[in-house]
């Protein structure tokens, strides 16, 4: 009796170290793959990579009732963590257009971080689509100014110049711009549109989106 009290005491002990070396996100990434297998998303539809911004969106679909979208964003990922799943991300998938929303939570996450590095992190992730999907659009939704992360604002700009003109000499890539749609007739970002944290969106927030990227959809 003693050996197997021992034996589940062990067992235990391993299974809780295993879940402590599971690299971030990968829950979510798990659950992605059970989705998949569940019911394998279609062929020719928009993907949508990203972070909390397109978690939240869950009803996309009622946005764009004329496009088949496929929504993988994980809420607190970084251009990191999509390099890191660029495979799981993106090979499963044969889309017609991938969409990227993703950039503000390296900074909150380590506000050392310099905009050329954020920058580069999304070159190796846009290298990374390129290699599965040579010539399928892509374009890149501008780091958001949310209200509760204002001290970041400097480097998100700087971070979205940087993208915006790397796109810009890239066939098939755009960069979609939605700083302009969220600011209000006294040039400040509407809080209006954020929920009580000021980081996510309202219904609000998300209809303006749509407006703005609903021209670049393909």
């Amino acid at each position: 009796m003693r050996k197997i009290f021992s034996a589940l005491i062990l067992f235990l002990m391993l299974v809780g170290i295993s879940a402590q070396n599971k690299p971030a996100f990968w829950d979510d990434i798990q659950h992605f793959k059970q989705l998949n297998k569940e019911n394998p998303p279609p062929k020719n539809a928009v993907l949508l990579v990203g972070s909390s911004s397109f978690t939240m969106w869950k009803d996309v679909d009622a946005y764009f009732p004329e496009k088949v979208i496929v929504n993988r964003g994980f809420g607190g990922s970084s251009l990191y963590d999509l390099n890191f799943y660029s495979e799981e991300l993106l090979k499963p998938y044969s889309p017609k257009q991938i969409i990227i929303y993703c950039g503000e939570n390296d900074f909150a996450g380590n506000e050392k971080l310099k905009p050329r590095e954020v920058f580069n992190r999304f070159k190796h992730f846009y290298a990374e689509i390129r290699k599965y999907y040579p010539e399928v659009p892509v374009a890149y939704v501008s780091i958001k100014l949310s209200p509760s992360r204002e001290n970041l604002w400097p480097k998100f700009i700087e971070t979205n110049s940087l993208i915006r003109k790397f796109m810009q000499r890239k066939e098939n890539a755009e960069y979609i711009d939605i700083t302009k749609a969220m600011t209000g007739p006294d040039g400040k970002i509407r809080k209006d549109l954020f929920l009580e944290d000021m980081l996510h969106m309202k219904p609000e927030g998300y209809q303006i989106w749509k407006k703005v990227m609903e021209p670049y959809l393909k």
